[in-house]
């Protein structure tokens, strides 16, 4: 039978008590300046994820009988897309 190893925690290398204890003071509020318009207009603004779909796809939902659905499903990965595709075909 193996033994089982024992669960050690990580330390996180800081003092968390001290942390949470502290308060902040007005004069560390200087290291933060005012967010002026200027400063906003000089910003760049990234956007990021996917791009839009020019036709985005919709979820749906259909009855198929068990054994067309385990046919698609054996067919391997992509079985929606290919699904979708000869949708897409037959449809005018």
């Amino acid at each position: 039978m193996k033994e089982s190893k024992r669960v050690t925690r990580r330390k996180s290398g800081s003092d968390m008590a001290k942390v949470d204890a502290h308060v902040i003071q007005p004069h560390e509020y200087n290291e933060l300046p005012e967010i002026t318009d200027k400063m906003i207009a000089r910003g760049l603004f990234k956007v990021v994820g996917r791009p839009v779909a020019a036709d985005p796809r919709r979820q749906v939902t259909i009855r198929l009988t068990a054994s067309k659905l385990a046919r698609w499903k054996s067919s391997g990965r992509g079985w929606q897309t290919r699904m979708a595709a000869l949708i897409e075909r037959r449809t005018p």
